[in-house]
């Protein structure tokens, strides 16, 4: 990735990566992740990282790689978007100078303040970078080495087969991209209970609808008598007319009440609400 650069020039990534418009996040993710995922985003839309369950296995690999070795992280779960531009410059195959890309996260490591730790003032709270380089160059010095950690092993069939498998592929209930939901199977009970509370609710909004006209027309009448200009008010058959129940309609005549229709306490105790109403408007009217 690093053959090819000249002294003092930027490889064709760092170039990409100080434009604008240098890469193409849409590109990026048809790349990188499986066929449907995308992007994780912030709440007003913004890309911002790659998650393990939308990357494609060859994603995987490389960001083991490039985290666990070029670009070192306490946080190597996901892709944050710089890192995802590395990887794609990667696989379209553009210049990367991977040696000036240690030596930037060096640099910037180096002129980090210090963060101590919350128990221990005297401890740092902030992880080494490039563990395993410095160990190397220390050894090839002849410095005695002892490592606490062990370093990890090469990428290898079993380790990508492991952990770099997107998990739908690991049995995870695969599903079809496009695959159509599976039908849904309804209650007959819960529709039967659903359909009578629609009717019942639909019967008592008619009901309430042709008392309160009844209201408003005889507050017509009351104001025509007294010499005002009455409003338009239709008369009650002419109310009906236009908003009758379905039942009173000429195709479906029928001298049966509709199904879950309303017994005859529960009637008859919305009825007694609603002539409390119209005697409360009513008076309201006549002041």
């Amino acid at each position: 990735m690093g053959e090819g650069s000249v002294e003092g020039q930027e490889c064709e990534f760092s170039q990409r990566r100080n434009r604008a418009d240098g890469f193409d996040e849409e590109a990026i993710a048809q790349l990188l992740c499986i066929p449907g995922q995308d992007f994780a985003r912030t709440a007003v839309g913004r890309r911002v990282r790659i998650m393990p369950t939308s990357m494609t296995t060859l994603t995987q690999m490389w960001m083991t790689l490039l985290l666990s070795n070029v670009l070192p992280s306490d946080h190597n779960s996901d892709l944050p978007l710089p890192k995802c531009q590395l990887v794609y410059a990667i696989l379209t195959r553009m210049s990367v100078h991977v040696a000036q890309l240690i030596a930037d996260a060096i640099y910037l490591f180096a002129g980090m303040p210090p963060t101590r730790h919350p128990l221990d003032p005297d401890k740092s709270n902030r992880a080494l970078w490039f563990p395993a380089l410095i160990t190397g160059l220390c050894q090839s010095f002849g410095v005695p080495i002892t490592p606490s950690k062990v370093i990890r092993p090469p990428i290898t069939r079993a380790f990508i087969e492991k952990y770099c498998t997107p998990r739908q592929a690991q049995g995870d209930a695969p599903q079809a991209a496009h695959a159509p939901p599976p039908p849904h199977q309804a209650d007959p009970a819960g529709s039967l209970g659903m359909e009578q509370h629609l009717v019942r609710q639909q019967a008592a909004n008619h009901r309430g609808q042709v008392q309160i006209h009844e209201c408003l027309y005889q507050l017509s009448l009351s104001q025509q008598g007294q010499g005002f200009a009455p409003f338009a008010c239709p008369t009650p058959d002419q109310f009906r007319t236009e908003v009758a129940w379905p039942g009173d309609w000429p195709e479906a005549q029928a001298e049966e009440a509709p199904v879950g229709a309303l017994g005859d306490a529960e009637e008859a105790r919305m009825d007694e609400e609603m002539t409390d109403l119209l005697a409360f408007l009513g008076g309201s009217g006549a002041t």
